[in-house]
C-alpha cells in the first residue's frame, strides 16, 4: 500500500508566528500533524545526497488517526532554504503551503534576540548583522543559517522562487498581524484553502512570545530600514499589500 504524502506545510517564515498558527493547526479534527514541530526534512541537504530519496522516516513521523484524513508539518526553514523548494516539489507537485510573514525589521531583531537567549549570540544586534558575510563566507550554511537575521526576510526571492515550482494558488500568505489581530478569520481562509470544514471557536494560541535583552534602538531600526525599505515595497508590489506600517 502506498503511503500516503504529506499534503501541506506551514513554510515559513521564522519568528512570523508559525508556532501559534501550528498549536491553531493542531486543534483541526482532519489535520495530523507530528508529534514534533518542525521535522526539518526537505532542508536537511543529507537526506537527499543519494537517489532514490527514502520518504520512509518522514512518512513514519505521522499516524493519522479518524477523521483526520490531511497531512501536514510546520518547518519555517523551508521558505528560506534554497534547496527546499525543489525538493518538495518532486515529493508533492500538489502541496499545497501557507505562509506567514512578519515586517522584515521586526523579525530580524527578533531572530537575533532568539539567538542570544539561547547563547548562540555573543554579539550585539548591529555587529551580528555586519558580521554575517563573514560568518557565511567560514561556516557550513547549516551553521550559518542561524545568523541570517536579515537575509531571511529578503521575503520576494523566497516567494518567486516558491512560485517557480509550484502554481500561486497553492500558496496561502498572510502577515503575521491578522493572525494575531483575528485569528478566526485566518483559520477560515485556510480551511477553505486545504478543504475541510470550518475550525472550531478557538482560546487564543500566541506562542514564544519572550522578553528582549532591550528594545531596539533608534539606530539600528534605521540600519534596518534602510536595507529593507526597498524590498516592502516589492512585497507590496507583488502581494498587494500595503505595508507603509512596517516602515513607520
Amino acid at each position: 500500500m502506498t503511503e500516503k504524502k504529506v499534503a501541506f506545510l506551514v513554510a515559513g517564515a521564522q519568528k512570523s508566528g508559525t508556532s501559534a498558527l501550528d498549536a491553531y493547526l493542531r486543534e483541526h479534527p482532519e489535520l495530523c500533524f507530528p508529534r514534533e514541530k518542525e521535522l526539518h526534512f526537505f532542508d536537511t541537504d543529507r537526506l537527499f545526497a543519494v537517489e532514490p530519496v527514502d520518504y520512509a522516516p518522514y512518512h513514519a513521523l505521522f499516524d493519522p488517526i479518524p477523521p483526520q484524513r490531511l497531512l501536514g508539518e510546520s518547518t519555517p526553514a523551508y521558505l528560506y532554504w534554497p534547496h527546499a523548494v525543489e525538493r518538495i516539489a518532486r515529493y508533492n507537485a500538489a502541496m499545497r503551503f501557507v505562509i506567514l510573514l512578519r515586517n522584515p525589521i521586526t523579525r530580524a531583531y527578533s531572530h537575533w534576540n532568539y539567538e542570544r537567549l539561547v547563547h548562540r549570540g555573543p554579539l550585539g544586534f548591529l555587529d551580528a548583522v555586519r558580521a554575517y558575510a563573514e560568518r557565511q563566507r567560514t561556516m557550513t550554511p547549516g551553521r550559518a543559517k542561524r545568523f541570517a537575521y536579515v537575509d531571511r526576510g529578503y521575503y520576494t526571492e523566497q516567494l518567486k522562487r516558491l512560485w517557480a515550482h509550484f502554481p500561486l494558488g497553492q500558496t496561502l500568505i498572510f502577515k503575521s498581524e491578522q493572525l494575531l489581530d483575528d485569528p478566526a478569520a485566518v483559520l477560515a481562509r485556510i480551511a477553505e484553502f486545504l478543504g475541510v470544514a470550518p475550525f472550531p471557536p478557538l482560546p487564543d494560541k500566541t506562542r514564544n512570545t519572550r522578553e528582549y535583552e532591550a528594545p531596539m534602538s533608534e539606530e539600528e531600526k534605521r540600519h534596518l530600514v534602510s536595507l529593507y525599505a526597498g524590498e516592502i515595497r516589492e512585497l507590496e508590489r507583488l502581494l498587494g499589500w500595503d505595508c507603509s506600517a512596517w516602515l513607520a
